[in-house]
């Protein structure tokens, strides 16, 4: 008699499950109010006669405001559960887009901002921590791959379709559009977990961070994001005219490369490890600021956009995924707040400096001192990988 042995199928733990498909709807829902509006409300102002700065501040306060918001989330996570948080994060980051269709006036347009940014800090803080406590360990880096995504798809649409849109349907249309797809994520909340996962939930965003080695991932992210606030808010402000057109085409081209980076970087950070990728990610950074100093030529615009957009596509990946993989699951509220604090602290911080800056420097020497700050961060991602 012939035995048949028979090999044993390998388990595959299931990523796509349907709670988590219902967080990456949720997720596409807000992802698109915030990048219509992004480089609109900027713009929206200027047109009001708020300039350069009124910009710079817009952008600021709504980053600001989600950073000092993000220090809580994870205590709020703790007490009230992910539906009730996530809930609150919609309605705050939508509702308020309708305030702007009866006043352009700086000081309403900022408070606008200011709510709108609690409600990004919530959604983003309680998202990044649900996609850990969803999916397996075994494939975090590819699930925070998808997750970014779900993120960055909006962005493809948002950012270049906003500032189009602005020239066709006007200011008005683009809020609107902007309350509805924030507010119609409320229904996607039905199914995902009420609670947190883990009973004793760390909500000390600032606690152990140097002992957890969270610290390096936390400031080499805050360099690349600096330079992300600057190019969405500025960039379609440093082109006159006929050029227009174009900066809506590097701004696609940056938010089609970024989903796509981040995703593959997931992928190979479970196999490679995060740490021995993060300087080459940076380095694509780098290449891609610094060609913005060559403003107003359209080869630069366009292969600097699509570089940058590679190089912080994959940083944002490959950070999150060292600071999770340094941390146990308790501290997970945690590594989602620091990395969402990076994210739109530096976001906020490079508006508004850069905002200050320009007007005595000229836009070249200003993206120049961009490309410097994030270059600075190659150095420790370069040790990190070198220990890896």
């Amino acid at each position: 008699m012939t035995t048949v042995c028979e090999i044993p199928a390998v388990a595959v733990d299931r990523l796509l499950s349907s709670q988590f498909v219902r967080l990456l709807v949720m997720v596409f829902g807000s992802g698109l109010s915030m990048y219509l509006l992004t480089s609109v409300v900027p713009m929206y102002l200027a047109a009001n006669g708020s300039g350069g700065v009124g910009a710079g501040l817009s952008t600021a306060a709504m980053m600001f405001s989600a950073v000092g918001v993000e220090l809580v989330v994870p205590r709020m996570l703790a007490r009230w559960g992910y539906q009730v948080v996530l809930a609150a994060g919609l309605v705050l980051l939508g509702a308020p887009s309708l305030v702007l269709l009866v006043s352009a006036s700086l000081p309403v347009v900022l408070t606008v901002c200011v709510v709108r940014g609690a409600g990004l800090a919530i959604l983003v803080v309680g998202a990044v921590a649900l996609v850990a406590d969803l999916a397996p360990s075994s494939r975090r880096g590819e699930a925070l791959g998808v997750y970014g995504v779900a993120v960055g798809v909006p962005a493809v649409i948002g950012l270049p379709l906003g500032v189009y849109l602005t020239h066709v349907v006007g200011f008005g249309a683009l809020f609107v559009l902007a309350a509805v797809a924030s507010l119609g994520g409320l229904v996607m909340l039905i199914g995902l977990p009420a609670r947190v996962a883990v009973e004793e939930q760390h909500v000390k965003v600032l606690g152990g961070v140097r002992r957890s080695g969270l610290l390096m991932p936390t400031l080499v992210f805050a360099a690349v994001t600096v330079a992300a606030g600057i190019s969405v808010t500025f960039l379609p402000l440093s082109v006159a005219g006929s050029k227009q057109s174009m900066v809506a085409t590097a701004l696609l081209l940056q938010a089609i490369a970024a989903p796509a980076a981040r995703w593959l970087a997931g992928r190979y950070a479970d196999r490679i490890g995060a740490a021995k990728l993060l300087a080459p990610a940076l380095g694509f950074a780098v290449i891609g600021a610094g060609a913005l100093v060559f403003l107003p030529s359209a080869a630069a615009i366009l292969i600097g956009s699509t570089c940058f957009g590679i190089g912080f596509g994959a940083a944002q990946n490959l950070t999150l995924a060292l600071m999770y993989n340094r941390v146990d699951r308790s501290r997970y509220g945690q590594v989602s707040a620091l990395w969402n604090l990076a994210y739109d602290g530096g976001w906020g911080l490079g508006a508004l400096a850069f905002g200050a800056i320009v007007s005595g420097t000229g836009y070249p020497v200003a993206f120049a001192l961009t490309a410097a700050v994030v270059a600075l961060a190659v150095v420790p991602a370069l040790r990190a990988g070198a220990r890896a």
